[in-house]
């Protein structure tokens, strides 16, 4: 009698509007047997004192993006870039090639049957749907994504709207989804929408096996 067959590893980005949910999809795939990639976590690691990434960002920013204790200071270079395209794209260019170099280290060391999640914040806004052998989008409606980044994350009402404006929309997000999980829902049939989910990225996995 044959053993059950291998599965191949299954690259899957995640992906969601500020507010959506996605950090608990993501704990939740984590919990079925995921590996997670976390692009947010691994964006502050590459800049972490002592690293050439923090100092390429002091030398294109300056010292006054530097908190008192060397670490960078994340909501001042957030104001320098937020509104400006070009100094954004300076950060971008030092910021994504270090991230994208992790992610990859991570995704290699990965055992070869894993379903690997990309936890990538701004997959939509950057194009990058083609890196993955398929795209969940964690959708939830915008008055739902405005009461958990005020009433959860503290945001200011203005905060948060304007930090939903700069993202991607969320038509372009479905438009670019394998998958949608809906989060206008409560956590149980989260639970068990992220359940079915999961059996399905498992039978895709052992399809790249066959």
């Amino acid at each position: 009698m044959a053993g059950p067959k291998l599965l191949g590893m299954l690259k899957v980005g995640l992906t969601g509007g500020i507010g959506a949910g996605k950090s608990e999809v993501s704990r939740l795939l984590v919990e079925r047997g995921a590996v997670l990639i976390d692009a947010d976590r691994i964006a502050r690691e590459v800049v972490a004192p002592g690293t050439p990434g923090l100092a390429a960002v002091v030398d294109a920013f300056g010292e006054d993006v530097l908190a008192a204790d060397g670490t960078l200071d994340r909501p001042r270079l957030g104001s320098i870039v937020f509104a400006d395209a070009d100094r954004l794209a300076v950060l971008n260019s030092i910021v994504h090639p270090l991230v994208g170099a992790r992610s990859r280290e991570l995704e290699e060391a990965a055992p070869a049957d894993s379903v690997v999640v990309h936890d990538v914040p701004l997959l939509a806004e950057n194009d990058l749907a083609r890196l993955y052998d398929l795209v969940i989008v964690v959708d939830a409606s915008p008055d739902t994504q405005l009461d958990r980044l005020v009433r959860l994350r503290g945001m200011t009402e203005e905060d948060a709207r304007a930090r939903m404006a700069a993202q991607a929309t969320r038509e372009k997000r479905r438009e670019m989804a394998d998958v949608v999980i809906d989060n206008d829902v409560p956590l149980e049939t989260l639970r068990q929408r992220v359940r079915d989910v999961w059996t399905d990225l498992e039978r895709r996995a052992r399809a790249i096996s066959e």
